[in-house]
């Protein structure tokens, strides 16, 4: 029902009865910190959860068998923690504990265990190892289909995260494929305004955006804000992930002032429930500089980006793709100011990382040949630019449909640089 504030006040109190009841170290104790954690972490406030977390497993590490399951999930929600706040190290290994526990204490299809393997792949997801996380989540899925009745929400959740890794390798058709499938088990399994369902039109906006059929992407993201508003509490991280993707199709469909209204309104969120080097800060500076620069306001545009950077490189790992974003639009900025060796420096700087993190036909190659080339196009050398716009071209035309508006872009920048040299 998303009311935290009453479930909270319950669980505390069962906490103080207890206190008074029970033994120091007895587990029902440590149940008690478990459940007014999982409520701090629903409403975004992930220094107490953590510590609530940490004093549950403290309290099980005494009271109960080394491999107990409760142990299990201890570690799987301190990793939930640590992921929350972007500290994706310490998340990956908390999860790989938990897991560890769960292959000796439960059967080998137990659900628990595809838990495991779902939790790991969003580590990995978020540190840019997509290849790592699809193949955990494909194991998750393994699991769940033999574990569970074929419309259980927990086999939507596996769809959509399995989506999510196709959609982080450009993979967009199978993408929104699993998106809607999981969609379809939600609506059977879930009361109407449920979170996981705003999570699902969410994701089905966002892979509609990438294929660049904008007026679909606001849609499924309006809807999915909609049901967040009722669902959530009003800075909970989802809903400023709401505002920001509506920014965003703003965005790409030219309507820039709702554009930023949009992503301050999620940056305002995010600067409440998050640590202040959390990646979705980055995000919304990036996505802020992206509109200024659309409105020709170079200045702010590149003072956003390179506050971006500034938290990406102590939040993420050092190739990671959010990296090779940041740079790609410092460069876009250089570039648009005549300072073309800055700019060709900085997207070269975000085509290494690229080579590193992602498959060899990702769209993202196509924009950082592309940019390459209009920054020697700007230099006044012609065949270079031709070279870097071809090889853009020749990945897109694997990577995304005929219509898409990037390749419509690349074919024109080479069809301009033509006509001219």
């Amino acid at each position: 029902m998303g009311e935290y504030s009453k479930a909270l006040s319950s669980y505390e109190r069962s906490l103080e009865i207890r206190k008074i009841a029970l033994p120091p170290n007895h587990p029902s104790l440590a149940s008690s910190y478990n459940n007014i954690a999982s409520v701090y972490d629903n409403m975004g406030d992930y220094s107490k959860a953590l510590s609530s977390y940490e004093r549950s497993l403290d309290i099980q590490k005494i009271a109960l068998p080394p491999n107990h399951p409760d142990l299990a999930t201890s570690y799987n929600n301190i990793a939930m923690v640590y992921s929350h706040m972007g500290e994706y190290s310490k998340a990956l290994s908390s999860y790989e504990r938990s897991l560890e526990i769960r292959k000796i204490a439960l059967p080998p299809n137990h659900p628990l265990l595809a838990t495991s393997y779902n939790n790991i792949a969003m580590v990995y997801d978020k540190m840019g190892e997509y290849s790592k996380a699809l193949s955990s989540l494909e194991r998750s899925l393994e699991i769940l289909k033999i574990a569970l009745a074929p419309n259980h929400p927990l086999l939507a959740t596996s769809y959509n995260n399995i989506g999510g890794m196709y959609n982080n390798m450009g993979e967009y058709s199978k993408a929104l494929s699993s998106y809607e499938r999981s969609l379809e088990i939600f609506k059977i399994a879930l009361p109407p305004n449920h979170p996981s369902l705003a999570t699902s039109y969410n994701n089905i906006g966002m892979v509609y955006s990438h294929m660049g059929e904008y007026s679909k992407a606001l849609s499924s993201y309006e809807r999915s804000l909609e049901i967040r508003k009722i669902a959530l509490p009003p800075n909970h991280p989802s809903l400023a992930s709401s505002y920001n993707n509506i920014g965003m199709a703003y965005s790409h469909m030219g309507e820039y002032s709702k554009a930023l209204s949009s992503y301050e309104r999620s940056l305002e969120i995010f600067k409440i429930a998050l640590p202040p080097n959390h990646p979705d800060l980055a995000t919304s500076y990036n996505n802020i500089a992206m509109v200024y620069d659309n409105m020709g306001e170079h200045s702010k545009a590149l003072s956003s980006y390179e506050r971006s950077l500034e938290i990406s490189k102590i939040a993420l790992p050092p190739n990671h793709p959010d990296l090779a974003t940041s740079y790609n639009n410092i460069g876009g900025m250089y570039n648009n100011m005549g300072e073309y060796s800055k700019a060709l420096s900085s997207h070269e700087r975000s085509l290494e990382i690229r080579k590193i993190a992602l498959p060899p036909n990702h769209p993202d190659f196509a924009q950082s040949y592309n940019n390459i080339a209009m920054v020697y196009d700007n230099m006044g050398e012609y065949s270079k630019a031709l070279s870097s716009y071809e090889r853009s071209l020749e990945i897109l035309r694997k990577s995304v449909p005929s219509t898409h508006p990037h390749l419509v872009l690349v074919k024109g920048n080479i069809e301009d640089l033509r006509n001219r040299f």
